[in-house]
């Protein structure tokens, strides 16, 4: 029907932090509840399904074979069974009417008597048991594709100030190159301030090519023009320059970012995203279509309102992510009058992930220098920040420590000996 059977993988549903977004496909959905409706149609609104067309129909299997007796089969079709009736012979008679490569998700119940691997059988693509939520829909749909085409999908971090002028330029900067040099992750950071990014000043480069090429380059950009107009900054970190240029204006569209997001995901396990303070159609797409976002905000009245209004809108727009982060930047400047942490958290009603101190030497001489507080100041406490930021953004914890064994001070006296 769909997968070969030694493609095909059943899985139960699991928390995941990274769900790949999927590609171009159509999806109907055969729901045999309205509640198991209501959720697949909220998933269609998710970002994550935002290229594929997704339809919902009401009846079960029996539907999907009457209908698909006349009309081509989608990409991936989704059924929900309802418990006590035989599944298998269901999807025996489907099958008689699937075209090939027809990826068909099931939504069953506890009470389902067919084993696993009878649906592999089959050519079941993954078996969720209901009731369902929309993420379980997102993750299932998305699964099919980020894991059998065995492709590397990245993850894509946007960072973006509450207000202009509080270091997020920087921040994205130094947490970019904690994600590379500290966590290993190849990685990628685009300046998207065509006019005044200084992404370039700050790691040291002047690339003679870089995003602008890509945005209006007559054609799709594909991997290895993407490639060329990469700046090396580290074995892990290359840069996507903006020409901070005045020679054109920059109105772009909504979309202009998305075919060269969409070409970096497939080769770069990571992709920083540096923001400007803007707000217009391509901003508001590139930080709603994000995997994670971080808001950098300093503690005064503007910035506060600010990062509430920008949390508050990326909540409700991505419903079924992880929340929107928020850090504080240039904390404890010489007589101006702050807001603490306190006040952000009572208003905001979550905690920053960090309070990053000011310190204008230590900035200044990076910036003057093209370097990185981690190149200036390993073991500052700032460079521990933004290891930090970098771990909770990507998901990835603290690395343990081998525990020793109680013998290891007697061999360690015995090799100096």
């Amino acid at each position: 029907m769909g997968l070969p059977e030694d493609q095909a993988e059943v899985t139960a549903p699991h928390a995941a932090d990274y769900i790949a977004p999927a590609p171009r496909v159509s999806v109907q959905a055969f729901c045999e509840t309205v509640a198991t409706a209501v959720a697949v149609k909220a998933a269609a609104e998710d970002r994550r399904l935002g290229k594929a067309h997704l339809t919902v129909q009401m009846g079960g299997v029996a539907t999907a074979i009457e209908n698909y007796r006349t009309v081509p089969t989608p990409n991936v079709i989704i059924l929900e069974t309802e418990g006590g009736r035989d599944i298998l012979a269901g999807l025996d008679d489907l099958a008689s009417v699937c075209d090939p490569g027809t990826r068909v998700v099931v939504i069953g119940t506890a009470h389902d008597a067919a084993p696993y691997r009878e649906l592999v059988r089959r050519g079941v693509s993954d078996y969720v048991i209901g009731p369902v939520v929309p993420l379980d829909v997102v993750r299932s749909v998305c699964s099919l594709f980020s894991a059998s085409e065995a492709v590397a999908v990245g993850r894509v971090i946007a960072v973006v100030g509450a207000k202009g002028g509080v270091g997020a330029s920087t921040v994205a900067h130094n947490v970019a190159w904690a994600i590379a040099r500290d966590l290993q992750l190849d990685s990628v950071v685009i300046d998207l301030d065509l006019a005044f990014g200084t992404a370039g000043l700050d790691y040291n480069k002047d690339p003679l090519q870089g995003i602008a090429n890509a945005i209006f380059s007559p054609d799709r950009p594909d991997t290895s023009f993407v490639d060329r107009l990469l700046a090396k900054c580290t074995d892990n970190l290359s840069l996507l320059a903006a020409p901070a240029s005045l020679e054109r204006v920059y109105d772009l569209g909504a979309d202009a970012f998305d075919a060269i997001f969409d070409t970096l995901r497939m080769t770069t396990p990571c992709i920083v995203l540096d923001v400007p303070h803007q707000w217009s159609g391509w901003t508001k797409r590139v930080l709603v279509g994000a995997d994670d976002i971080l808001v950098v905000a300093e503690p005064d009245l503007a910035n506060l309102r600010n990062t509430k209004n920008m949390l508050n809108m990326l909540k409700g727009a991505r419903p079924n992510d992880r929340p929107p982060l928020y850090c504080l930047n240039q904390v404890g400047m010489p007589k101006r009058p702050e807001i603490d942490a306190g006040g952000f958290i009572k208003t905001i009603e979550s905690p920053p992930i960090a309070s990053i101190p000011f310190d204008s030497r230590m900035f200044g001489t990076a910036a003057n220098n093209g370097q990185m507080i981690a190149e200036i100041s390993a073991n500052h406490r700032t460079t521990k920040m933004f290891l930090q930021i970098a771990r909770q953004l990507t998901g990835r914890g603290e690395t343990r420590k081998q525990k020793g064994s109680f013998l290891a001070p007697l061999m360690r006296k015995l090799r100096a000996g």
